[in-house]
């Protein structure tokens, strides 16, 4: 890989990562009101598969979107806004860390219904097919999701229509605190699934930023040229709790051997090293990243923070019922 592609997706996730443990510090301040899913640990999976898209594509993502926001180019003042509950946030502060939406940056939007974004985002595509655009539509969704009925019968219209979208299932094998163990039979294997409905397809290590991308760039090739749909899936782990900025090991849903050895694993820090050895990159330049990180982190909270609340009379604008 080219070293001013992998030092951007070093960069991506160090962003991606930095800003959300900025989230879980103030969060205990008791001024964000809405609960936040943060994607600590899966940062590969944003940063490699944005990487391959355009400012035209569209992202559709699911309750844990930070991650995808923040790799496609949405603003990180509207974001902060947005969980603070701020009439400058990306949805006008009353969708919250869940709805996040940037219209420039081609995010039409998340939802934390399971499952609810993936025939939204097929949708999409359909629209880009008949419009007759040179756009593509990505949906990202956890594995639970995979379990619904709509991820079948998205798979069979996009197959059948052929349309330009990318189902990424970013498996961290758990749906809240509930394991694939006791939802999904052993022998089950989402990627036939999705390749027994004619759709194309590959899985495999979501903490490897550089297989991401390769991944992804074939998927992103694949859609673009009217071929028709692509699935893939990635395995990855997430640090925190379910929801919220603590580690929740002691709830005894996983064991502290498990957790040390997806940590282990780390896809930042193990890009990381990684670079550090092929003389990719400095410890200069990280701390330089780190500074210039921080800094834009600190302009955005404070912007977040001096925000007005939304107006009274602003409740029912922009519902659809």
């Amino acid at each position: 890989m080219r070293k001013d592609s992998a030092l951007s997706l070093y960069y991506q996730m160090l962003r991606i990562r930095m800003v959300e443990e900025a989230i879980a510090r103030v969060y205990t301040q008791w001024q964000m009101r809405c609960p936040v899913h943060l994607c600590i640990g899966q940062e590969a999976v944003a940063a490699g598969l944005c990487a391959n898209l355009l400012k035209k594509d569209y992202v559709l993502s699911n309750h844990r979107s930070h991650g995808h926001y923040l790799a496609k180019g949405g603003s990180l003042k509207a974001m902060f806004s947005e969980i603070y509950g701020k009439e400058n946030g990306c949805s006008g502060g009353k969708g919250g860390s869940m709805h996040l939406v940037d219209l420039d940056a081609g995010i039409l939007g998340s939802t934390p219904i399971v499952a609810g974004i993936i025939p939204v985002a097929a949708g999409v595509a359909f629209g880009i097919q008949m419009k007759k655009e040179h756009s593509i539509s990505v949906a990202f969704f956890g594995d639970a999701a995979t379990e619904e009925g709509v991820f079948a019968e998205s798979l069979n219209f996009a197959a059948l229509k052929k349309l330009p979208v990318i189902f990424v299932c970013e498996n961290n094998y758990f749906s809240v605190y509930s394991p694939l163990s006791v939802r999904q039979p052993k022998k089950r294997n989402n990627l036939s699934i999705a390749r027994g409905f004619g759709v194309e397809g590959e899985e495999g290590d979501g903490n490897d930023v550089e297989y991401v991308f390769k991944a992804a760039k074939k998927a992103v090739m694949y859609a673009r040229s009217l071929r028709g749909p692509y699935y893939l899936q990635f395995d990855t782990y997430r640090f925190r709790e379910h929801c919220g900025p603590n580690f929740d090991n002691e709830l005894g849903y996983r064991t502290e051997i498990e957790f040390s050895r997806w940590c282990k694993r780390c896809p930042l820090e193990t890009y990381q090293r990684k670079l550090l050895h092929k003389g990719s990159i400095t410890a200069k330049i990280i701390n330089e990243y780190k500074t210039g990180i921080q800094l834009e982190i600190n302009e955005a909270v404070s912007f977040a923070q001096k925000s007005p609340f939304p107006k009274p009379g602003e409740a029912f604008t922009g519902v659809y019922a």
